[in-house]
C-alpha cells in the first residue's frame, strides 16, 4: 500500500504517523524509479521562512530514514495505485469498535471539503460549503466533498473511529448520498457482528443539514435510531384529532394537528419530560421533551422522488436544550434536536442529547487530518488519486488509535502527563516512532537509479489536460456540469 505524509518538518519535530505512511505508501513501487517534474510540494510556515517558498516534498523526505524511495515513486503511486476501498472500509468496522453514551454504537456523520479552488484540469468537483475564508463568511468554495461516517466514544475526546468516506460527485444529492452511506456501515456491522439482536439501537447523529424524518424513514428497516439538528424558525404539527378533525358536514380528514412553532412558546404546551443539569462547560442545563412531533413535507425537497401519491407523516420526539453559558463565551442560543423515536423516558432523553454533544469530536478529526496529517495538501489532478488518499489517511488515522496502548507518552516539558485512554492524537504520534521500530518491513531494498531529464527549457507542454466546469452537488437530474471545455482561463 503506498503512501507519504505531507507535514511541516519544522513546526512538527517528530513526524512519527507520517514516516509510517512514507515507507507503506511506496511499497507499491519498490523500484525507486527517477523523480517526476513538479508534484507534490508543501508549504514551509517555519516562524524563520515566515511561510516562504514552497519545498517540494522530496527535500522532507530525505530527512526520514525510513524514506528510501524517489519522489516520483510517491506520484505515480497515487495516480496509478490501486486500493480496495471497498474491503478497507470492511476492516475498519473489524477494528475496535468505540461505544457511545448510553453503551451503545454512535454514528455521526457529515461533510467536509477538499478545496481545489484552482484546480481547472481536475473533473468531478463540486461547490463545497466553507467558513472562515475570508473574515468569518460563509463561501462556495470549488473542490472535492467528502461524506465520513465515524463511531463515537462516550466520553470528552478528540478521538473518533472513521468507518466510511464517500465523495461526493457532479449530480449526486446530498441526501440520498446520505441515506446510503449510514446503511452500507449498519448493514456492515450487523454482518460482522457488531451488532447483535437484544442490543440497544445504533444511533446516528446529523447537524441541521441533513434531514432527519427522510433518514429515518429510508432506514425504517434497520435498527438504527435518527437524531438531527433542526433550526430555530421551523414549525412541526401534532398528531391529527381522533375522529381526524371531520365535522358533521363530512369531508377529508385531516392529516395535521395543531402547530408546533419552535420561535412561539405559547403553542409549545406542557412538555412530556423536563430535566435539568449542572454542566462543567455549559453551566446549568435545562432539558424538554416534546411528544409526537411531525414535519408537513412536500415533493419541493427530496421527497419529489417518492413513489406513493400521499406523503408518510414521520412523528419524532423534539428536544430543546438551553444552557447558561458557552465555552467559547458567546450567547448562548436554544438547540433544538428531531429523534426518531417516540415517547421516550427520561433517561433516554438525556442519552440522546450526550449523543448529539458527542458529535463535535468529529470536528476535530477533521482538523486533525487537514493540519496534521495533510489529507488537503497533495495537489492531485485525477479525483480517484484524491480518494485512494483519502482511504490511506483514514487507515492511519485507524492505526494510530489502535496504537495508543503500545506508544510511549513523549510529552513536552510544559504539558501534564495523560493515561493511556486519554492520549491525544498527537501525543500517540510522537511515540509511534518506537511502535514502528517492532512492525515487519513491508517495503523491498530500494535500487538506486537515476533522475531522468524531464521536458527540456524552453519547450512548451504539447500534452494539455483538458479543463472542467464545477459540478453541483444538489442536483436533481444525472446531468453532468463539469463537461469538458476547450476553453482554458485566461492567465
Amino acid at each position: 500500500m503506498p503512501s507519504s505524509a505531507l507535514v511541516d518538518h519544522d513546526r512538527e519535530r517528530d513526524a512519527i504517523a507520517q514516516n509510517w505512511r512514507a515507507q507503506a505508501l511506496l511499497d507499491e513501487n519498490p523500484g525507486g524509479n527517477p523523480p517526476a517534474r513538479g508534484g507534490l510540494t508543501t508549504r514551509n510556515p517555519s516562524p524563520l521562512k515566515g511561510g516562504g517558498p514552497r519545498e517540494p516534498i522530496r527535500a522532507w523526505l530525505r530527512r526520514k530514514p525510513e524514506h528510501a524511495r524517489s519522489h516520483g515513486s510517491v506520484q505515480r503511486a497515487m495516480n496509478d495505485g490501486a486500493i480496495d476501498i471497498e474491503r478497507l472500509h470492511w476492516s475498519f468496522a473489524l477494528r475496535d469498535l468505540p461505544h457511545g453514551p448510553g453503551g451503545g454504537i454512535v454514528l455521526a456523520v457529515d461533510v467536509t471539503p477538499w478545496p481545489r479552488p484552482d484546480a481547472d484540469t481536475s473533473d468531478q468537483r463540486t461547490f463545497c460549503h466553507t467558513y472562515g475564508r475570508a473574515e468569518g463568511a460563509h463561501e462556495m468554495i470549488p473542490g472535492w466533498a467528502y461524506s465520513i461516517v465515524a463511531a463515537l466514544t462516550s466520553g470528552p475526546t478528540s478521538w473518533t473511529a472513521p468507518l466510511d468516506a464517500r465523495r461526493l460527485r457532479p449530480g449526486d444529492h446530498v441526501q440520498q448520498s446520505t441515506a446510503g452511506q449510514p446503511r452500507s456501515v449498519v448493514t456492515r456491522l450487523v454482518a460482522l457482528g457488531r451488532w447483535k439482536e437484544g442490543d440497544t439501537p445504533i444511533r446516528i447523529v446529523a447537524d441541521c443539514g441533513y434531514d432527519g424524518p427522510y433518514l429515518a424513514h429510508q432506514l425504517a428497516d434497520l435498527p438504527v435510531e435518527v437524531c438531527v439538528r433542526m433550526r430555530g424558525d421551523r414549525v412541526l404539527y401534532r398528531d391529527p384529532p381522533a375522529n381526524g378533525g371531520v365535522g358533521p358536514q363530512g369531508g377529508r380528514p385531516r392529516r395535521h394537528g395543531t402547530r408546533f412553532e419552535f420561535h412561539t412558546p405559547a403553542t409549545w404546551e406542557d412538555p412530556l419530560h423536563e430535566t435539568e443539569h449542572d454542566l462543567d462547560k455549559y453551566g446549568h442545563m435545562r432539558v424538554r421533551c416534546f411528544a409526537r412531533l411531525h414535519v408537513q413535507l412536500n415533493r419541493q425537497t427530496i421527497w419529489g422522488h417518492h413513489p406513493e401519491p400521499e406523503l408518510p407523516l414521520i412523528p419524532g420526539t423534539v428536544l430543546r436544550l438551553d444552557v447558561e453559558r458557552l465555552p467559547s463565551g458567546g450567547t448562548p442560543k436554544p438547540l433544538w434536536l428531531w429523534w426518531s423515536r417516540n415517547e421516550p423516558d427520561t433517561t433516554l432523553a438525556d442519552t440522546i442529547w450526550s449523543c448529539f454533544l458527542r458529535r463535535f469530536d468529529l470536528e476535530h478529526t477533521f482538523r486533525y487530518w487537514k493540519q496534521q496529517l495533510g489529507w488537503t495538501r497533495p495537489r492531485l489532478r485525477e479525483a480517484a488519486a484524491a480518494d485512494r488518499w483519502t482511504a490511506l489517511v483514514m487507515a492511519v488515522y485507524t492505526q494510530l488509535r489502535l496504537a495508543r496502548p503500545l506508544a510511549e507518552d513523549l510529552k513536552r516539558p510544559w504539558e501534564r502527563p495523560l493515561p493511556v485512554e486519554r492520549l491525544t492524537p498527537n501525543r500517540v504520534r510522537r511515540g509511534f516512532r518506537q511502535v514502528r521500530r517492532s512492525l515487519p518491513i513491508l517495503t523491498k531494498p530500494a535500487k538506486p537509479s537515476r533522475p531522468g531529464p524531464g521536458r527540456p527549457p524552453g519547450r512548451r507542454n504539447k500534452h494539455k489536460h483538458p479543463v472542467y466546469a464545477v459540478g453541483n452537488a444538489l442536483l436533481e437530474d444525472t446531468k453532468r456540469t463539469d463537461e469538458p471545455t476547450s476553453e482554458r482561463p485566461t492567465p
